[in-house]
């Protein structure tokens, strides 16, 4: 029985690892969760899980839940509270599922713990990949990747030596807005960027998708979990996410990883490393029936928050820092309609071109110039 801690249960990823998790019920224990304002999602998964310990957002949120769970499951709020179900003492891996950076402290506590970490938040990765690695090394814990992307690499480097990689690529489907030249971006409101053609994703990472900064920031992780320099990571756009990411050997043979769009079966994959458990589903991929696949380059120009990544991340330091979140605050205001869809790329552009680098930064550095940036953003957009 392997005991689980899942920050961000009630996000889209944290929704489908309980999916996993009630899939596969003589293998593992929920033992601690986190939610963010969504309580009622919340009392579904206490009474469906009977976890030990809970973390909501606000001390509000946690009174209330405390009143009706006396002593049977602890309930806390907050950033200590996202620190302690990291942390739980009983818990094997922890799954961090939740949006931002807030996910960073959490993680760095979790690895100092001895917990594996199965990871789906892609700022920590992006903000402080350098010190997450580190420390994972130090306490010898295993990164193990969620996203779909960055699994089908882990999965095609198995059995394989890090030596003989010449390139990963990483498969993109263009999302919502790929048909679409830079003039037909303009006017494109939230509701059609929330459309995604493949995936069923939160609203932020859908809109991430949109503008290509989801791959971005899938680069900069991939850099970290992988250890390559950013001119050995290469995107490609795929449009019917069916080749999730590929590796390219320096003997020129190239291993892909296939699959029907299940953020499910990725999951599932981190909670069993190294074993595989069944996967029922009615999804299995038939390329018989999908007939042809379809490749295109990515146009940077087009893509500028693709290219945006990948001058943030050979720059370094605190830089993708910055660009992580200027674009969560410009994501925000965007889809609050305070801005359009492509004044996101504006807003994240001046933020990057005013800050001034610092190279390797700690932890209280990389938190400072986090909320620096995003409070700058939202001060020029209140007046």
């Amino acid at each position: 029985m392997k005991k689980i801690s899942l920050l961000g249960a009630s996000g889209s990823i944290g929704l489908q690892t309980l999916d996993v998790l009630r899939a596969h019920k003589d293998s593992f224990e929920l033992v601690a969760f986190s939610v963010g304002r969504n309580i009622d999602q919340a009392r579904k998964i206490i009474q469906e899980f009977n976890p030990s310990l809970v973390s909501v957002q606000s001390k509000e949120d946690a009174d209330i839940l405390s009143g009706e769970y006396i002593g049977k499951t602890v309930i806390m709020h907050g950033a200590e509270g996202l620190v302690e179900v990291a942390v739980h003492p009983e818990a094997d891996l922890l799954v961090n599922a939740v949006l931002g950076s807030v996910g960073l402290e959490p993680t760095l506590k979790a690895i100092q713990a001895g917990k594996t970490i199965a990871i789906a938040n892609k700022e920590t990765l992006v903000t402080a990949g350098h010190l997450v690695m580190e420390a994972a090394q130090k306490h010898n814990v295993s990164i193990l990747p969620v996203d779909s992307e960055h699994s089908a690499i882990y999965q095609a480097l198995q059995g394989e030596q890090h030596k003989n990689i010449e390139r990963l690529v990483i498969t993109a489907s263009g999302g919502s807005f790929r048909d679409l030249s830079r003039s037909e971006l303009d006017g494109v409101t939230v509701k059609d960027a929330l459309n995604h053609p493949n995936w069923s994703m939160g609203a932020k990472i859908t809109i991430d998708s949109a503008s290509m900064m989801n791959k971005g920031l899938e680069v900069i992780e991939a850099k970290w979990l992988f250890d390559l320099p950013y001119d050995k990571i290469d995107v490609l756009q795929h449009r019917e996410s069916i080749i999730h990411s590929m590796v390219e050997f320096h003997d020129s043979s190239v291993m892909a990883q296939l699959g029907t769009p299940d953020m499910r079966v990725p999951i599932q994959y981190a909670l069993t490393y190294p074993d595989r458990f069944v996967h029922k589903t009615d999804r299995r991929l038939r390329l018989e029936e999908i007939g042809k696949l379809h490749f295109e380059k990515m146009d940077l120009e087009r893509f500028r928050c693709l290219d945006f990544a990948y001058q943030a991340g050979r720059t370094g330091g605190t830089m993708p820092t910055v660009l992580n979140a200027a674009n969560e605050a410009a994501v925000a205001l965007f889809l609050n309609e305070q801005i359009s869809f492509l004044a996101i790329e504006s807003v994240i552009e001046k933020a990057m071109s005013s800050h001034q680098t610092v190279l390797n930064p700690d932890l209280e550095t990389i938190t400072a110039i986090d909320q620096e940036t995003r409070s700058k953003i939202l001060a020029e957009f209140k007046r």
